[in-house]
């Protein structure tokens, strides 16, 4: 009796829950109070007491939830009503989580991407009020004919609905006539209340007596690679650089770094992100490994943006042209890739800013410009800008080198620091580039307070970095992952990079092959966005003394790799993150952010968790399911007994099911408990494929 996307595929939403639409419920209050006559409190999607819509992409499932009760015994419903961008309507019945808690769920999938609204509202629900008083007073043998006769009027006023389907209303008319048969008895009649056919279609097409609306809510809907994506970084500069034997470099550049674009895009990636790619300044350029002193042919730091050459809206002579740029971005596109380019709002002493716009710096007390810190950092080669003075014109000059860069072919923007600018210069920013643009996403690269980060995901980034760098232990992770998953899903959406130029951690540092192997087999299945930084499938580990910086960090120097060879000997991490890719296009469970739950395990090394997919919310038509079980302890082999909950897939506790491992290919039958032996050098992680009942 309920309909489904599957059954219309050119509605903007999927659905299991979707249901004819009728009118709204009357609002029974005979005056205004703030919870109406039943109460609908704790709507969600929603980002409580903040000025901002929570958000989603298109495809996520998104649970819409409520808390609704009303007095007394009676039974109640809930429906949410969606109206897509377009103004296309849609009705969906909410299902009680069974709780306790008066909590209702119903999980759609917004399709069309802008701005929707919604509305959840309640009803007094007739037929399951009666159904259940039915059900316990006949058994009971109390007021059996009272129930029966309340039963038939009720099927008989369905009845006459005009709307209701014709063999539904003659189904009515017999379960009625058999209600009222006074030589049936109370086995039969119990028959007619719980026939599950009569059941859906009341589902479908509710009796309401009294009813309550709650407030119509926003839900911001963008495009699939705002919350979908895999991500890979290099320097230009690097790709394609020669080394000669006497020890010089020959630099790559913008046109030698297209040759990398096929291999990024055969190891799956979707998104080629690259650093500042604007001239370098002279004065101050830091040299290799960050020290205050460049030598001849040190190509500086790309984030000490501006020389005499230009500024933001320029190309570093070395790399090429402009037209090398577009060239670029195509190559990219032809082979499947978006750019994404890095805003870095730093200016070296060289930039044209700094001599024609002073008001955007900040000017100390001696009279100089004040440097970026980070104290006791320093950073001697760029001067951050300043908002405080002319902010209207600092506002007004990123824009236009935002807009410069879009009619480029650039769509994505890795903003640097943006936790060192102002807020609302974020949220202006990107409301007006999204005005006209929606397609551009912006990735918010603040790794600092939770209140900042997420903030700044409110105020209107599409992605952020997060915290997934430094959490490695079996309980960090599942608490990471657990919140992302639930407690800031509906506003903030996280990129979970390995590593970045900026970062090396301990764990791949010391934790060797098994680090990078386990570390991306997280990242990838955890998150519908993950990114690497090149070198990663090098298993370039070693750190600068008393940092987790890469020693010879290519932010200062030219990196000469050869990535064939290194394949070509079984050197290269390369095959695995291009397996990993391959499962993540195969299943749409992976591509969604808020469908994670965490199982269990008896070794505090072996992290377990799932993602499913119901099949009417999957663009596949088929539900999905994959279980991860992972050695998080690079340096060890463990055996153990893992413990899962079924039900999330719709197993019962104990039904034997088959599993296939989509990274060996072996198959088993597996049940709720079972044994798991991970060889963190060999075969550190199981990705699982629930193929269904054995």
């Amino acid at each position: 009796m309920v309909t489904t996307s599957r059954s219309a595929p050119s509605r903007p939403w999927r659905s299991a829950s979707a249901i004819p639409l009728r009118p709204a419920p009357a609002d029974s209050s005979p005056f205004p109070t703030a919870t109406g006559r039943i109460p609908l409190v704790k709507p969600s999607p929603a980002i409580p007491g903040e000025p901002y819509r929570p958000k989603a992409f298109a495809g996520e499932a998104v649970p819409f939830e409520v808390t609704s009760f009303r007095e007394g015994h009676d039974r109640i419903g809930v429906h949410v009503r969606l109206f897509s961008p377009a103004g296309d309507e849609s009705l969906h019945a909410l299902s009680p989580l069974n709780n306790g808690l008066d909590e209702w769920r119903a999980l759609v999938a917004p399709l069309e991407e802008g701005v929707w609204t919604f509305r959840f509202e309640a009803f007094g629900d007739e037929f399951t009020t009666w159904r259940h008083a039915a059900d316990v007073k006949i058994r009971a043998g109390v007021d059996v004919a009272l129930m029966r006769e309340s039963g038939a009027l009720l099927f008989d006023r369905a009845r006459a609905e005009k709307d209701r389907p014709l063999a539904e209303r003659r189904a009515l008319e017999i379960a009625a006539a058999a209600l009222r048969d006074a030589g049936a008895d109370e086995a039969a009649a119990l028959i007619v209340v719980n026939d599950p056919a009569i059941a859906a279609g009341f589902a479908a097409r509710p009796l309401m007596s009294i009813g309550a609306v709650g407030e119509t809510l926003a839900l911001l809907v963008e495009r699939e690679r705002a919350g979908v994506g895999a991500w890979y970084e290099f320097f230009p500069r690097s790709e394609g650089a020669k080394r000669f034997k006497d020890g010089r470099v020959k630099p790559g550049n913008l046109r030698t770094a297209r040759g990398r674009l096929a291999g990024v895009r055969d190891m799956g990636f979707d998104v080629v992100y690259v650093p500042p790619v604007h001239p370098i300044g002279l004065t101050n350029r830091k040299g290799r490994n960050n020290t205050l002193t460049a030598e001849p042919g040190d190509p500086g730091s790309p984030y000490g943006i501006g020389s005499e050459a230009g500024g933001h809206d320029a190309i570093a002579p070395e790399l090429g042209s402009m037209a090398d740029f577009r060239a670029f971005v195509r190559a990219a596109n032809e082979n499947g890739l978006e750019v994404a380019l890095d805003l870095a709002l730093n200016a070296s002493p060289d930039h044209p800013w700094v001599t024609e716009h002073p008001e955007w710096f900040l000017t100390l007390a001696d009279g100089t410009i004040a440097y970026a810190e980070n104290p006791p950092k320093k950073y001697q080669d760029i001067y951050p800008v300043y908002f405080d003075v002319d902010p209207a014109s600092v506002y007004a000059e990123v824009l236009r080198v935002i807009r410069h860069w879009i009619a480029q072919g650039v769509t994505i923007f890795r903003v640097d620091n943006p936790h060192t600018k102002p807020l609302e210069f974020w949220e202006w920013l990107i409301a007006s580039v999204n005005a006209q643009r929606p397609d551009i996403i912006f990735l918010s690269e603040a790794f600092s307070r939770p209140a900042v980060m997420q903030t700044l995901a409110k105020a209107g980034f599409q992605q952020s970095y997060s915290y997934f760098t430094w959490r490695n232990t079996k309980e960090e992770l599942a608490e990471f992952f657990t919140s992302i998953a639930t407690e800031t899903a509906d506003f903030m959406r996280p990129n979970l990079f390995v590593n970045t130029h900026d970062i090396l951690t301990e764990y791949l540092q010391f934790g060797g092959r098994a680090a990078y192997a386990i570390r991306a087999a997280l990242a990838a299945t955890a998150a519908p966005t993950w990114g690497v930084y090149a070198g990663y499938e090098l298993f370039e580990n070693v750190a600068r003394p008393g940092s987790e910086e890469n020693i010879d960090n290519e932010k200062y120097e030219i990196k000469v790799r050869d990535w064939d060879a290194a394949e070509a000997a079984g050197d290269s991490l390369a095959p695995w993150l291009r397996r990993l890719n391959e499962i993540r296009r195969a299943h749409p469970a992976l591509r969604q952010l808020r469908n994670l739950t965490v199982h269990w395990s008896d070794d505090d090394a072996i992290l377990v968790y799932s993602k499913h997919l119901d099949a009417a919310l999957s663009p596949t038509g088929r539900s999905d399911t994959i279980l991860v079980v992972a050695n998080v302890d690079p340096h060890s082999v463990r055996q153990t007994m893992v413990h899962l909950d079924t039900r999330v897939w719709g197993v019962e506790p104990g039904d034997p099911f088959e599993v296939e491992d989509l990274v060996t290919g072996a198959t088993w039958t597996w049940t709720d408990h079972n044994f798991v032996k991970l060889d963190a050098f060999t075969a550190p992680v199981h990705i699982l494929h629930i193929k269904g009942r054995a």
